[in-house]
């Protein structure tokens, strides 16, 4: 009876001392900046106990009593708390940042080890939440506009009718880009029509970009760069948004975001209405517009069993219409000599789950899994196109970080597959691709100024064989102001016959990729100089000279034949682009300015002359102007310059200048009103030159290197629901 009655008091004492602890919410900030900081190790006695999450908080259970705890974080001093348990409310804890750094201490997602962006030696630039904030009040339907801001990046659209676009970095196609969504590849080949088209700003953390070769991070297709958007996350505070935007071109936006975290729980919630009436700008007949209509919902759930463990599970679906063409036929007036109009039905669905986990030994396990299902329906007066693309992805890493040194590997799978279903015949069949990788990563810091990294990826393809992708970068600080980066690493992209290219080709005409075609295979250098003066807490200018150079092995050339079929063949000479790309960024009180430069030299080296690439500008440049004051106005204005392209002919565009301004005014902490103008030059393509030849009823659209849409002005209302200082 004794023993029987000892196990039960020891059980009985050991459950009541579990039981009695206490789940303490923490959240840690900078003393200066009064912003959150993510990954600081919260630690008691050297055991690591928890790591802030993106917006700085953490969840950790504590038994009562006293307990001392030491917050550290790269960029920043140490500290120790002692907390006494029962605990009432959220403990805030600012940590003081250290004087060092080029950079602001954000750590980014996309160079997979946590770092601070200031000492990464991949170079990684950031669209952060003030950046996606401001977007969503000018531009709320996407994040083109925003993406073609940044140096070095251009956006084109290739679709008079559809207004279809891709993204181009630093002189090469959009094939050669490769966009992810929270590390995970979504938008490529067939479902990559439409992507950044379809992707609203309040549902973004941030956005991440890599110019230059990034596929041993992530596989193929980031030849020429890598853009990864990260969603939003919860914190402990109700955040309620809604935005509500019109134009005069006839568009309508309506988006809202919520979102909470209760503990061992939280949500987001994201939902957005787009509507665009068809417009004619230039009056040709043809819409500069399409009509739209389009649905995007993105609820996800978040789970916290622990301190050191969490789970996201997301669900997204897009659902939208795209109508182009000939305005009597949008207006159901077609008659013998108006017949022509595309029309894009697109739904996308996309599940996603995500665990994190951080063992006792200051590892952290990373899981990651994804499956999209895209149906596009295209259909035009002389044919019609459907199918199916699926997108699979799953990857298991594992992250050791240290103070000197760190290092990551891991293993993915990524599979996609086109199935054509009822439709008009098309030239080519259906087609899988599977891909296997593993890979890995080490960063060692020597003396706290030099950082050295080197990555490896082994990538299987089933149709295309083996791709070994080593990558090698680092970062030095002479001191406290300069700084300098270099690196070289290799890609490859495999052909797909539905990839983005500078034009859109009708899918009716586009052949089978031929028998022995080859995969693309890349080298690309960067080297950066950098340097940043902080003469007082509220001045400071950073400086960034980067030179960079890709070169494409085997490049994959399409060919459109006289009778209209487009063909791939593989080139005997390389692709090669290189140049250089400026920015200085400026902050003087209230002030904020920034300024950027790329100049930029693109050859196909397989031909004899005239070897540009087309529609590539030489110079491009971009500004950025904003004041604040009185926290209640905030005014901008931005500019950029691209200067002449080459056509296929050979012959030249004219350069053209691109002006916006903003002014926006927050009522009170509930409500505010921006009210933005883009393109004020009233600068068009059509002024120059005809969109199209050929008659209306069989059109041939020539190939868009600058804006058709003209002026546009909107005004837009955000409303703060529920106020939200953390998000």
């Amino acid at each position: 009876m004794y023993p029987k009655t000892s196990l039960f008091l020891f059980l009985f004492f050991c459950g009541a001392r579990l039981f009695a602890q206490q789940l303490i919410q923490i959240r840690v900030a900078d003393s200066l900046a009064k912003k959150n900081i993510p990954s600081v190790t919260i630690a008691e006695n050297k055991k690591v106990l928890a790591i802030t999450d993106s917006i700085g908080e953490a969840a950790i259970s504590l038994l009562p009593g006293s307990h001392v705890l030491l917050f550290t974080s790269v960029g920043y001093w140490e500290k120790t708390v002692i907390i006494s348990v029962p605990v009432s409310g959220i403990v805030e804890v600012m940590l003081l940042s250290r004087p060092e750094g080029l950079e602001e201490a954000v750590v980014v997602a996309s160079t997979r080890n946590n770092q601070p962006i200031e000492s990464a030696p991949l170079k990684v630039e950031i669209l952060g939440r003030e950046e996606m904030d401001e977007e969503n009040n000018i531009k709320p339907g996407n994040i083109a506009s925003i993406l073609g801001d940044v140096s070095g990046i251009q956006i084109q659209q290739s679709s008079v009718a559809s207004g279809n676009s891709n993204v181009r970095i630093q002189g090469l196609e959009g094939r050669y880009t490769q966009i992810l969504r929270d590390g995970m590849p979504l938008y490529d080949g067939f479902s990559g029509g439409f992507g950044i088209l379809s992707i609203p700003p309040l549902d973004l953390k941030q956005v991440e970009l890599i110019k230059g070769s990034a596929s041993t991070l992530y596989g193929g297709g980031a030849i020429g760069g890598l853009i990864n958007i990260i969603s939003r996350k919860p914190n402990l505070t109700q955040n309620a948004v809604v935005t509500i935007n019109q134009t005069t071109l006839k568009e309508t936006n309506v988006n809202t975001f919520l979102s909470k975290r209760n503990g061992k729980s939280g949500y987001t919630f994201f939902a957005g209405y787009n509507r665009q009436i068809e417009v004619d700008v230039n009056k040709d007949g043809f819409s500069d517009l399409p009509r739209l209509r389009s649905f995007v919902a993105h609820p996800r759930l978040f789970i916290y069993p622990g301190a050191k463990t969490s789970i996201v599970a997301g669900y997204t679906i897009t659902a939208e219409t795209r109508k182009g063409g000939d305005m009597l036929v949008l207006q159901n007036k077609a008659g013998n000599q108006h017949q022509y109009y595309e029309e894009n039905k697109l739904q996308r669905h996309t599940g996603e789950l995500m665990v994190e986990h951080h063992t006792g030994n200051n590892l952290k396990l990373e899981f990651k899994s994804s499956i999209s299902s895209f149906n596009r329906a295209i259909r035009s007066a002389n044919y019609f196109f459907k199918a199916n693309q699926q997108n699979y992805f799953s990857e298991l890493a594992v992250l050791k970080p240290g103070k000197k040194n760190n290092w990551v590997i891991g293993l993915n799978y990524y599979a996609d597959r086109l199935k054509k279903l009822p439709s008009d015949p098309v030239l080519f069949s259906n087609f899988s691709n599977n891909t296997i990788g593993i890979f890995a990563q080490y960063t060692i810091t020597l003396k706290e100024k030099t950082t050295f990294e080197a990555g490896l990826r082994d990538d299987y393809q089933n149709q295309y064989g083996n791709f070994f992708l080593p990558r090698f970068s680092f970062f030095h600080r002479f001191n406290d102001r300069w700084g300098m980066r270099a690196g070289w690493g290799a890609g490859y992209k495999v052909p797909n016959v539905l990839t983005q290219q500078v034009s859109d080709f009708e899918v009716k005409n586009i052949l089978p990729l031929p028998p022995g075609i080859k995969a693309e295979k890349s080298s690309g250098y960067n080297a950066e100089l950098n340097y940043k003066i902080k003469w007082d807490e509220n001045n400071e200018a950073f400086i960034n000279h980067a030179f960079f150079l890709t070169r494409i092995i085997d490049p994959v050339v399409i060919t459109e034949q006289p009778n209209g079929q487009v063909s791939f063949s593989n080139a005997s000479r390389p692709i090669v682009t290189k140049g250089f790309d400026t920015y200085i960024r400026l902050t003087l009180h209230d002030w904020e300015f920034y300024i950027g430069h790329t100049y930029t030299i693109a050859e196909r080296k397989y031909l004899q002359q005239n070897k540009f690439i087309p529609y590539t500008p030489k110079i491009r440049m971009a500004f950025t102007l904003v004041k604040e004051w009185d926290e209640k106005w905030r005014v901008g204005l931005e500019g950029s310059y691209n200067g002449y392209q080459r056509r296929n002919d050979y012959s030249k565009t004219p350069g053209y200048f691109f002006l916006a301004a903003m002014m926006q005014y927050n009522v009170n902490r509930y409500i505010t009103i921006v009210l933005n103008g883009e393109n004020l030059f009233d600068y068009r393509q059509s002024r120059v030159e005809q969109l199209f030849t050929g008659t209306m009823s069989n059109p041939v659209f020539k190939t868009l290197w600058a804006p058709i849409d003209g002026r546009v002005i909107n005004l837009s209302v955000k409303l703060h629901l529920s106020q939200s200082l953390h998000t």
